[in-house]
């Protein structure tokens, strides 16, 4: 899995980046065919407070190409809201992968 975190008017810590590995990490659990993560934290110039710190991750699997986004207060917040959101794509595109595949059709004699 290719893991690719970056910041826009921020600087990212290691800390901040440690936090968004081992939230990540419940997804690859989840679906082990993850190619390709992409995550870009943000911090906007708006002035309400409220809806400031923003997340945005892009994820490749194989077979489908996944996009959530996630604003909050806090930066952490807003990293927990969107790995939920994208856990959920994945298990929906989990499921929908083993629902294509069929039983042997049963001999009858």
């Amino acid at each position: 899995m290719n893991l690719t975190i970056s910041g826009h008017h921020l600087d990212v810590t290691p800390s901040l980046r440690s936090y968004v590995t081992t939230k990540l990490d419940r997804i690859t659990r989840h679906f082990d065919r993850v190619v390709d993560v992409k995550v870009i934290l943000t911090v906007e110039k708006q002035k309400e407070k409220e809806r400031r710190q923003r997340a945005e991750c892009s994820i490749h699997v194989k077979g489908n190409d996944m996009f959530a986004e996630s604003s909050h207060a806090d930066l952490y917040a807003a990293v927990d809201e969107l790995v939920d959101k994208l856990d959920r794509q994945v298990v929906r595109h989990k499921d929908r992968i083993q629902d294509y595949s069929h039983s042997s059709p049963k001999r009858l004699m």
